[in-house]
């Protein structure tokens, strides 16, 4: 079963920290065969306290997602998403497409 990344974020209120975070992103997910909002996904924000903007990512498997996540090559950018915004992050297992 495939793995996802279900981003939930408020607005980006520091653009370079945004930016590092993205350079540091791209060879990760690369890595670890991540696509950014697939198009056979559809999803709406309904209803959101903070939340005003949100990501899938999907991964080919669960294992894949956690794995990237605690991948310690991964810290340094979350470091910079943490600067760059207040986000959240659900690990989901499934097929969404």
């Amino acid at each position: 079963m495939k793995g996802y990344w279900l981003v939930l974020g408020a607005e980006v209120t520091d653009a370079e920290a945004q930016q590092a975070y993205g350079g540091l992103w791209k060879p990760i997910a690369q890595r670890y065969g991540a696509r950014v909002n697939p198009p056979e996904v559809q999803a709406a924000l309904l209803e959101a306290y903070k939340t005003t903007r949100f990501i899938i990512v999907e991964f080919p498997s669960f294992e894949d997602a956690r794995a990237c996540h605690d991948d310690p090559e991964y810290a340094p950018a979350r470091d910079w998403a943490a600067k760059a915004s207040q986000r959240e992050i659900v690990l989901l297992r499934g097929d969404l497409g």
